[in-house]
């Protein structure tokens, strides 16, 4: 994979919502809604990450018509989900293992 490096926020939500094709204003719908409304971008932001996730080839163009471009995520792309899901994952758990006290005694 081109870029293994952590992914921003937007871009995390942008390829979950990619899941299905997807045009831009859906994209910025599908984000609200999976992120209970906690991200909410306008077009620059979406269309300057949709542009990055084009060149890393974790998305293409799926159709065109006229204005409206709707786009899919690669195999690429579903690569660099998963892993970057994992990461967040192990994140989280090893965040509640120190919290919960789970992880040395400086930590209880």
């Amino acid at each position: 994979m081109k870029n293994e490096n952590p992914m921003s926020e937007a871009m995390y939500y942008i390829l979950l919502a990619l899941k299905e094709p997807l045009h831009g204003y859906a994209i910025m719908e599908k984000v609200s809604e999976i992120s209970c409304d906690r991200i909410n971008m306008g077009p620059g932001t979406l269309y300057g990450i949709l542009k990055r996730l084009e060149k890393d080839n974790f998305i293409q163009l799926a159709d065109k018509e006229e204005r409206r471009k709707t786009y899919k995520m690669t195999a690429v792309g579903e690569r660099a989900l998963m892993i970057e899901f994992k990461r967040l994952a192990s994140m989280v758990a090893e965040g509640k293992s120190i919290i919960e006290g789970k992880v040395g005694d400086e930590y209880a």
